[in-house]
């Protein structure tokens, strides 16, 4: 061959020149492509090796991180903006038993009966928590209605905290406790080893799930990691015994059939329903969960691909902390998709459009069949009656639940979730048809539903004094939690409050 080359070169020189052009170009673009590999490392080693602040322990002050790696930390402080709504969500404000008051009726008797509203980004973690009706207004004169384990997902102060106390003294305190303590929102310290920067799982409940799971998290690869760290939180949990541990169901699998099982072994339940009496189990956002059962998990991508894609400033390569939806901007897909943004977003819509069609059904059907429980219940309907009623309403509500509380699990895991909440509705109408045959032996034969069309009519059908709530948790938020956060940067535990 190289000698019909040569021949061919003292032919037509131009041959010859060509190719030494040619290779002389392939060399210099080699040669451009290693400095940048170089010169983006050097930086990057540059970064790391002469950062401003020596990080010691657990630090849970975003703003001290932020002094050596202040990309990330901007693109952290976003997590603050509430500029983008989807078709259906976003990170603005919606309080969400206004939107679907049917929910008041299938929690009635538990906290979120009070108050569930839209999530919006890390930035306001401490702030919500302060604000929900759900914490309650604990002061001097008024217990606490929450442990301390609600701080769990809230703040890196948590496993400071932890490690400061020790697990079993942090855990059988309660939430107002620790209020001066845990003041920052969700940062830094919960994902990141401070001397090496290498992602690191802080919350011991996703330790010990995994280990009940049979999985070994020490061996977990990078990849692997970009997920791990949002499981610590974003996952179904529990408050285990007395000292209400969070603690993940995970000992027989991570379906919604396998969590069910584990927890009707060990006979648990969050609440009685005080409608319908039914042992209830209130899911909390299995998102790590059904992601795994999803297609993009299983061709191997992290929650961080697409949720904090990476950006590019000169020579540094580094993660967006602003932790969002990618609908808000979606050429983060078309890094694997080729397709136009419209289309890709259509796709999302119309997986969420189906799972929120039954969704809906559900919610209608199942708060039709408390109240139907409660009707029976008045008749004078017997507990053996009434016990086949009382597993399928628990059956239903947990697939329900775990199905929409679930961040974005009908794109996530479209089939999977459809199936869930296909289930949900065959479990509400098959209670409705035991419920029938009671109400029928009451001599009950036409049931009117009662006037639950918005938030308020729910709430007071449920028996809930909202003004008094409200007034309350008002006045709390103006007079105690001011109290927590000057405490806290008296102390130096806080630098600002966003």
């Amino acid at each position: 061959m190289f000698t019909k080359l040569a021949e061919s070169i003292k032919k037509r020189p131009i041959i010859g020149w060509g190719i030494f052009f040619a290779t002389m170009v392939v060399v210099f673009l080699l040669g451009l492509f290693a400095a940048s590999i170089t010169e983006r490392r050097a930086e990057i080693a540059t970064l790391f090796h002469n950062k401003k602040v020596d990080i010691e322990g657990i630090e849970a002050r975003n703003e001290i991180w932020g002094e050596n790696y202040p990309r990330q930390f901007n693109t952290w402080k976003k997590t603050a903006d509430m500029d983008f709504r989807s078709k259906h969500l976003g990170n603005m404000p919606e309080d969400a038993l206004e939107s679907r008051p049917e929910m008041v009726v299938l929690w009635a008797g538990y906290a979120f009966s009070r108050d569930y509203r839209a999530p919006r980004g890390h930035m306001y973690a401490i702030e919500d928590l302060h604000a929900t009706l759900r914490t309650g207004t604990p002061d001097t004169d008024t217990p606490d209605m929450q442990p301390a384990a609600c701080w769990m997902c809230k703040t890196p102060d948590m496993p400071r905290l932890v490690h400061e106390h020790g697990i079993e003294n942090f855990y059988n305190k309660m939430w107002s406790h620790y209020g001066s303590e845990a003041v920052n929102p969700i940062g830094c310290a919960d994902c990141h080893d401070p001397k090496t920067m290498n992602l690191t799982i802080t919350r011991t409940a996703l330790i010990e799930g995994c280990t009940h799971w049979g999985k070994d998290i020490t061996k977990a690869t990078p990849q692997e990691m970009r997920s791990l760290v949002c499981a610590q939180c974003h996952v179904e949990y529990y408050f285990h015994g007395p000292d209400k541990v969070p603690t993940f169901p995970w000992h027989k699998g991570i379906t919604v059939e396998e969590m069910e099982q584990y927890y009707d072994k060990i006979e648990y339940y969050d609440w009685i329903h005080t409608l319908s009496k039914a042992p209830m189990l209130k899911a909390q956002h299995p998102d790590y969960e059904l992601f795994l059962l999803g297609p993009h998990a299983q061709r191997g991508l992290s929650c961080a691909d697409c949720h904090m894609p990476y950006l590019a400033e000169g020579g540094i390569k580094y993660s967006n902390h602003q932790v969002t939806t990618p609908l808000k901007n979606i050429s983060v897909c078309q890094t694997c998709h080729r397709d136009s943004e419209e289309n890709l977003r259509n796709y999302v819509y119309q997986y969420q459009d189906k799972a929120l069609e039954v969704r809906n059904r559900i919610e209608h059907e199942l708060a039709k069949a408390h109240i139907m429980a409660k009707t029976a219940w008045e008749k004078g309907a017997k507990e053996q009656e009434m016990a086949a009623t009382l597993k399928l309403l628990r059956k239903a509500q947990w697939r329900w639940d775990f199905a929409v509380a679930s961040h974005g699990g009908s794109f996530h895991a479209p089939v999977e979730t459809q199936r869930i909440l296909a289930h949900s509705l065959d479990y509400t109408l098959r209670a409705q048809l035991e419920l029938q045959k009671v109400l029928f032996a009451y001599g009950v034969t036409d049931f009117k539903m009662p006037d639950i069309s918005s938030k308020a009519k729910a709430q007071e059908y449920i028996g809930l004094d909202m003004k008094t709530l409200t007034q309350k948790k008002n006045n709390w938020v103006k007079t105690v939690a001011p109290k927590w956060i000057e405490e806290a940067r008296e102390k130096g535990r806080l630098i600002s409050k966003k």
